[in-house]
């Protein structure tokens, strides 16, 4: 048992008398400033009573409250002498608790009681510091409590986490929905589908529970390799989880097997214990899949609908659907590339390729900020000032031959950040045929900066996609 130390009495004199002087403090000040000299000086000893409030915690001097912290299923009890104003400036339920008693005892988890000391910490001193294991158990303490700062604090922590690749992605997608935190929940939602071909290479990939899994394979905006990498992973949850037949067999119709070429799909239904057990119930998926790559898009879409999520490509990684560049010092010149990428996921197309031209320029002025000429007297509105542009990607087509196979081309940019040598993808930006560059493209980002979440190792990592649509342009859930 934890006890924390506390003064004899009249060691510090009464509490409610250093309060007192507090505030007489306080008055004095707003009186000075005031009434005072129009150029007064600041004096802020803010630090210092900082320190003297976790003085108060530390050695419990004129404490007039004991809270006994039991850890469930265990004999281990924390003490802590605390005060009850304090207490009660931050939390409603304190303020109740403690309202006509002077001890309680509180029954907490074990993850949440061996953090309770820096819960507190944070009542007296308005911080603290938080590990990535401890982020649930203060957010629980944070929420029970009523401390809506905190509460507020911990979940930013863990979407800034999420961001950057360290964060537990799926336990704390699981925390925010039995918690009601949407915002949360779908910071850890949109993490799992930029990055998902890392997370079905861990650890974490076998506690997705099925509602999560649900939400997870009807998006577009998945990033794989492929198609078959995330019926790979699929089957290794099926193996792992072993989910009702009723949840297997929606889970594999979720897979788009248009999407997957003849050849792996003969190996699939070869060699697949999953499909062994399960084939019946995608033997009208992969009927169709054969079909859609016997014919061209065009000849097939006269006969069956292609207006429907399975002829609609995710965020692939493989060459066939784009490329990597990488942009070292990327705030100082323009730069220009180019790639292929297949006309269309049909076996019929594989042998058809679309070239792109992709130029970027690191500090591109909208019109409306270019210099122009008001007449022809010479007079000159204002000429903008480089920093007020914003970095441009402009992807075009080198040629118009892909109009003709009936497909539109939507184009997804992957901005990627480097975490423990992973590159993990931290921004997408997505545009159409009808427009050749994303209007928000770095809107925010700062390349001046090394240090920049933009960048990693001092380069702006980029993933260039183009994903055939086919005509009407089709909605799908993202």
């Amino acid at each position: 048992m934890l006890r924390l130390g506390r003064a004899k009495p009249g060691s510090w004199g009464s509490f409610w008398a250093i309060l007192a002087l507090v505030g007489l403090a306080a008055r004095a000040a707003q009186r000075a400033d005031v009434g005072g000299e129009a150029a007064g000086a600041s004096i802020n000893h803010s630090q210092m009573l900082l320190r003297r409030l976790q003085e108060l915690l530390q050695q419990g001097n004129a404490s007039d409250v004991v809270l006994r912290v039991r850890a469930a299923g265990t004999d281990e009890v924390r003490v802590f002498h605390a005060h009850r104003l304090l207490l009660g400036m931050h939390s409603e339920l304190f303020r109740e608790l403690l309202s006509n008693q002077s001890e309680v005892v509180l029954q907490e988890p074990r993850d949440c009681a061996a953090v309770f000391d820096k819960f507190v910490r944070y009542l007296y001193c308005g911080e603290l510091t938080v590990l990535l294991a401890q982020a649930i158990p203060l957010h629980r303490l944070a929420t029970k409590y009523g401390v809506a700062s905190l509460q507020r604090g911990v979940a930013d922590y863990m979407r800034a986490h999420l961001a950057g690749g360290a964060g537990p992605a799926v336990g704390w997608y699981h925390y925010a929905v039995s918690t009601g935190d949407e915002a949360l929940r779908q910071s850890c939602l949109q993490f799992l589908a930029w990055n998902l071909s890392a997370v079905a290479g861990s650890a974490e990939w076998g506690a997705v529970s099925p509602e999560l899994l649900a939400q997870l394979l009807p998006r577009s905006d998945l990033v794989l390799q492929d198609e078959l990498e995330l019926f790979h992973a699929l089957e290794a949850w099926l193996g792992r989880a072993r989910p009702p037949p009723a949840v297997a067999e929606w889970a594999l119709r979720a897979i788009r097997y248009p999407m997957i070429p003849p050849a792996q799909l003969f190996q699939l239904q070869a060699r697949s214990a999953v499909l062994a057990s399960h084939g019946q119930a995608v033997a009208d998926l992969l009927l169709q899949a054969y079909q859609f790559h016997a014919a061209s898009p065009l000849h097939y879409a006269k006969f069956f609908d292609v207006n429907g999520s399975a002829f609609l490509p995710r965020n692939y990684l493989a060459p066939a659907w784009g490329a990597s560049w990488v942009i070292n010092n990327p705030a100082r010149d323009d730069r220009s590339t180019s790639f292929q990428t297949q006309l269309g996921p049909s076996g019929h197309d594989s042998g058809r390729r679309v070239t792109w031209n992709v130029l970027f320029s690191p500090r591109w002025l909208p019109v409306s900020l270019r210099p122009v000429y008001a007449d022809a007297a010479g007079t000159a509105l204002p000429v903008a000032r480089p920093e007020d542009g914003r970095p441009r990607l402009v992807v075009t087509p080198a040629s118009s031959g892909g109009d003709a196979a009936g497909v539109s081309f939507q184009k997804t940019v992957l901005v990627g950040a480097r975490h423990h040598g992973r590159l993990l993808v931290r921004h997408a930006y997505s545009f159409h045929q009808s427009s050749e560059e994303a209007g928000d493209f770095l809107a925010h980002a700062d390349l001046q900066r090394r240090n920049s979440e933009y960048l990693a190792e001092n380069a702006l990592h980029l993933h260039l996609i183009v994903k055939p649509v086919y005509h009407t342009l089709i909605r799908t859930p993202k």
